[in-house]
């Protein structure tokens, strides 16, 4: 694969033409020369967090509505796909797994008859692997830019797969230590921390469903009744992740209540020793107050084996209650 060249801004990652499947890099000035001339070719131009001019010299090249233009250069939109004219735009989240937490970018599409235009922000992987296999198969390229957006959202969703994963194999980890005989604070931040992310990946798998059933149904031109089967198999490969995700969500949810409940199990527990204890403690306590009350007239008081049958009787209190709390599991 050639670079792009030197002289083309640093935020074009790939500007190329495909004619019958085989590539020839070009600049961006070229790329209108390239569609004037009627044939099977089409340009695929990538680009990362690109500034507006670069934008506006794409516009003034495709002939780009303003309102997909606009939201190119804003990142943060919803996932969604719009049509403008005899093109289509499409806004899909990305994802990376980052030390154990999500990153969020996003990928933005333009699609019309011969060209392919996608726009990254954020954490997203380049769509060089992308391109490099469907170089490998330039009969699939020679059917035109519907199959690179296909291979652009099949990689997008296959990069979710390992994070569902990796997140399911954390769940099971944590479910071992809800389990666990000691209760540790870093558990329930964790599940809820888990649930939140997991959250944060339904909103950007779950819109998908909905743009590659609709690029299933679309009656534009340029997306294919074969390539129409190829985004059916993608939109197959979505609605499980949806699945294992919202699983996923509720057996967080009832970890978390699980986790609530042994926490509220551990402390009765507590209390009931505590209780126990006291109640042990109770009985020598109320038999030594009444024998330091200021009577003149007391059991045993002047006795000679007073001292040592009181002693005896309250250790006999003492043994026979703490057997018998020992027995119901209260100490």
């Amino acid at each position: 694969m050639n670079p792009p060249s030197p002289a083309m801004p640093s935020c074009v990652v790939n500007c190329a033409v495909y004619r019958d499947g085989v590539r020839t890099d070009i600049t961006l000035d070229q790329i209108s020369d390239v569609l004037s001339v009627d044939d099977n070719s089409f340009v695929w131009v990538g680009l990362y967090e690109p500034e507006e001019a670069q934008l506006d010299k794409l516009q003034e090249e495709f002939g780009l509505h303003d309102l997909a233009i606009e939201d190119a250069h804003h990142a943060h939109q919803r996932p969604k796909i719009e049509a403008y004219g005899n093109s289509l735009f499409l806004a899909v989240h990305t994802a990376q797994l980052v030390e154990g937490h999500i990153r969020f970018g996003e990928t933005h599409v333009f699609v019309g008859p011969r060209f392919l235009v996608t726009v990254r922000h954020g954490a997203s992987l380049s769509y060089r692997h992308v391109r490099a296999r469907f170089e490998r198969e330039p009969e699939l390229l020679a059917q035109g830019p519907a199959f690179a957006l296909y291979g652009i959202l099949d990689f997008i969703v296959d990069n979710y797969q390992p994070i569902v994963n990796e997140f399911r194999d954390e769940l099971n980890a944590l479910e071992h230590e809800i389990l666990a005989a000691n209760w540790r604070r870093d558990t329930i931040v964790k599940l809820y921390e888990l649930k939140k992310e997991l959250t944060q990946m339904r909103l950007a798998v779950a819109p998908l469903q909905d743009i590659l059933a609709q690029l299933t149904r679309t009656q534009m031109t340029q997306v294919t009744e074969e390539a129409k089967l190829y985004f059916r198999d993608v939109l197959d490969h979505v609605v499980r992740l949806n699945d294992m995700i919202d699983t996923l969500r509720e057996m967080l949810t009832a970890a978390m209540s699980v986790n609530l409940s042994m926490v509220t199990i551990q402390q009765g527990e507590t209390v009931k020793k505590l209780a126990g204890w006291a109640a042990l403690l109770a009985a020598p306590t109320l038999i030594a107050s009444w024998y330091g009350m200021n009577f003149e007239f007391m059991p045993e008081l002047k006795g000679k084996y007073s001292y040592p049958i009181l002693i005896g009787s309250v250790a006999v209190v003492c043994i026979v209650l703490y057997r018998y709390l020992k027995k119901v599991r209260w100490l």
